[in-house]
């Protein structure tokens, strides 16, 4: 199992707890000021588990915002003290910070879309998103969690002969790494599902997206998603 062989760190490039727990309330579609806490903690553990056993190895704050989360829930599940004074919801622990936390985030987003020296004043680098978009399209950058959640459809729809794991032959994250960037060089784009096509087995699957993990760290893909269709794209940068 490749997960006992290579752990890829969330760090400086992948997203925290906080954007998690964004992704969770969007993927629900639910009210920022009215969160369904059981069922966002029990889905919180649910990717934290997940991310551990494929060794992702993820920060101290994950486990915080996990007990947050836990704490706020079992002051819900407490009866309600009967006084003259409203009682405070408790999930105003966690609604407030998230909503100063989405304020911040916008405005870096914002920040970043302003014109930089050599980057679009003055010429148009390879590698971006649009070039691979026609007249109607549109592209929205996705991070870690939407991958996990194309992944994780991946590995739901192998048919039952390629979850067998075989031992022989087995290609390292790092070789895959080599083998994905040759293929980048020739087609500089793929959509997720392309990486997945032909005859492949849950080992390879969990190789090959370990390896894109890696390259996004290491800034030699970016991943976008269509809007409309919802297919995510690697962008060879």
């Amino acid at each position: 199992m490749p997960a006992d062989l290579y752990k890829v760190e969330l760090t400086d490039v992948f997203e925290g707890p906080m954007d998690l727990l964004v992704h969770l309330i969007k993927k629900n579609e639910v009210d920022i000021y009215d969160i369904p806490v059981a069922l966002i903690t029990k889905q919180y553990l649910e990717y934290l588990e997940w991310m551990k056993s494929m060794n992702i190895d993820f920060a101290g704050d994950f486990i915080v915002m996990a007990s947050t989360l836990a704490h706020i829930k079992s002051r819900m599940l407490l009866p309600a003290v009967e006084d003259n004074e409203e009682e405070e919801d408790p999930r105003t622990e966690i609604t407030e910070p998230l909503l100063e936390y989405l304020q911040m985030k916008s405005a870096a987003e914002e920040l970043a879309e302003r014109p930089l020296l050599g980057k679009d004043t003055f010429i148009r680098q390879p590698g971006k998103p649009d070039q691979y978009l026609t007249q109607n399209d549109e592209m929205i950058k996705i991070g870690l969690f939407e991958l996990i959640d194309a992944f994780q459809k991946i590995l739901e729809n192998m048919s039952p002969d390629h979850k067998v794991d075989l031992s022989a032959d087995r290609i390292s994250v790092k070789e895959k790494i080599n083998e994905l960037v040759d293929i980048f060089e020739n087609q500089k784009s793929l959509t997720f599902t392309e990486l997945f096509t032909g005859t492949y087995n849950r080992h390879d699957v969990i190789v090959t997206f370990l390896a894109i993990l890696e390259m996004v760290k290491l800034s030699l893909i970016s991943i976008a998603q269509h809007v409309q269709t919802g297919i995510i794209r690697l962008i060879y940068i």
